[in-house]
């Protein structure tokens, strides 16, 4: 075969597993399996088959019980199945009984996110991060998987050859944590002396749930040419550009989109990545209000600001992608209650949105409509934080009559 022709990497085909266990999970098991075959897409794969467990509690030793495992192992005797993924995350030695009762790979969730983040990792920062966070991952599974070095993902699907070559493994896991570890501290150093060297200006911050828009909206704003693209974690590298809106600069930072569920490995490891919405003078929360579950994603990045000690600042709420939002009209003559999918946008701009104290817009990024409202606001509510810090710089936001 001549050298100059690559072959195209295989597409595996996975199935979805995951469990119901109260009526809440009941009544979003839909969308949770929805986002986990997204996370499935990114990573290059497709999801072929969907399997939900209703069960109390994870069973300890197969996570969803022999008799669901025997279900899933059926139909995947059946198929052509290369790949069983979890949504929720499983210890070690569910992992390992899984994997020998199904003969195919095993990933859960915190796994699958790990691979979307080394596939999207473009500098040598976010690299360094996300290698740390595999590491953390994989330290306590080395018990079932044979990873030397040269295996950074894990080596799905390697049986350990002893305990003597897994202790050894341990310990080069170790090393490598504790040398990236040491890595990230100087760059740790750096990123706070440049975040310093821009205390003069105020800094803004995009944040929001993975695939809102936030880089396309970067893109407008600073006339930049921000990587953005229609995938989960499309921008792992926070981006910091400086911004002049009428006569006031600041300075527009784009971050790593959260997700339900993050592994706590990726928030340790990326903590100078989101030290730049630590110390953000406005977060700007950008919403997708065409998703069905943009509620629950609200309460997801909240939840996230509030782990890293960023829930007490000044918020503009910015929904975007108002061009794809679509409602179901509800027939007049029918008495059932009426849900979110029948609302209007502008029913919805009357419910808690009209009550909310933090400046609320609705845009659309790609259509370019309600931008430049946007911008004013932006720049008002920067100008107020400006004027509060430096009072003595009043005259420049004076008009000239």
């Amino acid at each position: 075969m001549p050298k100059n022709i690559e072959i195209a990497p295989k597409t595996e085909r996975a199935i979805l597993i995951g469990l119901v266990k109260d009526r809440f999970d009941a009544e979003r098991i839909g969308d949770y399996l929805n986002e986990l075959a997204f996370l499935v897409e990114t990573a290059g794969g497709v999801a072929v088959k969907r399997f939900i467990q209703r069960i109390d509690s994870p069973d300890p030793r197969t996570f969803v019980g022999s008799g669901k495992l025997s279900e899933i192992k059926a139909y995947i005797n059946a198929e052509t199945i290369d790949i069983a993924i979890f949504d929720d995350e499983l210890s070690p030695s569910q992992a390992r009984n899984i994997e020998k009762e199904l003969g195919i790979k095993i990933l859960d969730r915190n796994n699958l996110i790990l691979d979307i983040f080394a596939r999207r990792a473009r500098t040598s920062h976010a690299r360094t991060q996300v290698e740390l966070a595999q590491y953390e991952y994989l330290l306590p599974r080395l018990s079932r998987l044979w990873t030397h070095l040269e295996r950074q993902l894990g080596g799905i699907g390697m049986r350990g050859p002893g305990e003597r070559v897994i202790e050894t493994d341990r310990r080069i896991v170790r090393d490598r944590i504790k040398l990236l570890k040491d890595k990230l501290k100087e760059i740790d150093k750096i990123k706070t002396t440049q975040r310093k060297g821009r205390q003069a200006l105020v800094r803004v911050a995009l944040v929001g749930y993975t695939n809102v828009g936030k880089s396309t909206i970067m893109n407008l704003i600073s006339k930049s040419d921000v990587f953005a693209e229609d995938k989960l974690f499309a921008t792992l590298d926070t981006t910091v550009r400086k911004v002049v809106i009428e006569n006031l600069p600041f300075l527009l930072t784009d971050t790593v989109g959260f997700i339900r569920k993050l592994p706590h490995s990726l928030v340790e490891s990326f903590k100078s990545t989101l030290d730049e919405v630590r110390e953000a003078d406005l977060l700007v929360h950008i919403v997708d209000i065409s998703h069905p579950d943009f509620e629950d994603q609200i309460a997801v990045v909240n939840q996230t600001l509030s782990e890293i000690g960023a829930s007490n600042k000044p918020v503009i709420l910015l929904f975007n992608k108002i061009d794809a939002y679509r409602y179901v009209e509800k027939d007049p003559f029918d008495l059932t209650p009426v849900l979110k999918e029948n609302l209007t946008l502008d029913d919805l701009k009357n419910t808690w949105m009209a009550k909310s104290h933090t400046p609320t817009l609705f845009i659309s990024a790609v259509e370019k409509q309600n931008i430049e409202e946007f911008k004013s606001v932006l720049y008002e509510e920067a100008k107020r934080i400006h004027v509060k810090r430096y009072p003595y710089n009043n005259f420049l936001f004076e008009k000239i009559e």
